[in-house]
């Protein structure tokens, strides 16, 4: 079961090239978390703050107000993210404490590290690049998750289709965006529990 980001398969170059040529002269957060340091020196300054923009820019309630993240290339990433007040009910003040508590112990460097490896994923995915999934498999995301615009004149789930041979059940949740499984929590397990009964 996947959630939000369609399974792409390896490519032929690594992922950091293709934003590096789409995103050329914009802004795009994971050329953005690149160089190490910038990012953590940003988030971490006050992290409540940090995750309050982050989470409620990839909502779906930011998303259906139209908020877009259109920056200069030079931008840093909290710029102009709102802040809202009061914050949706899917983010609960007490999941936000855990979130903010554990982040400011263990600082943001392990998860911004995870989109600094394109270039190794690339190089230890060779064996097995033209695998394709053949397991039952399903996927859910928003219908207005920003994830599935990333590539510009694609269909990412048509393209995961060519890669996931058993693909069951696709699931787009309207009104949704990237925390789908905390927007539409219920939404969410009906649809596992729908693919689970295929197996």
């Amino acid at each position: 079961m996947g959630l939000s980001v369609p399974h792409m398969g390896r490519g032929p170059a690594p992922r950091i090239e293709l934003f590096r040529k789409i995103y050329k002269d914009r802004f795009f957060y994971q050329l953005y978390f690149q160089e190490p340091g910038v990012a953590e020196a940003e988030l971490e300054a006050d992290v409540r703050s940090s995750l309050r923009k982050i989470y409620y820019w990839a909502s779906g309630e930011a998303k259906k107000k139209g908020l877009k993240a259109d920056k200069p290339e030079n931008a840093r990433y909290l710029d102009g993210l709102p802040d809202p007040e009061p914050f949706p009910a899917w983010l609960t003040p007490a999941d936000l404490d855990y979130c903010v508590g554990e982040f400011q112990r263990s600082g943001f460097r392990g998860p911004l590290n995870r989109y600094r490896t394109s270039e190794l994923d690339f190089a230890q995915q060779a064996a097995i690049a033209d695998r394709r999934i053949d397991q039952p498999a399903a996927f859910i995301a928003g219908s207005l998750d920003p994830v599935l615009r990333f590539v510009p004149g694609v269909d990412m789930i048509e393209a995961m289709r060519a890669r996931v041979a058993d693909l069951r059940l696709v699931r787009l949740i309207d009104g949704v965006g990237h925390w789908v499984q905390q927007e539409r929590p219920a939404e969410v397990n009906a649809a596992l529990a729908t693919f689970l009964r295929t197996l």
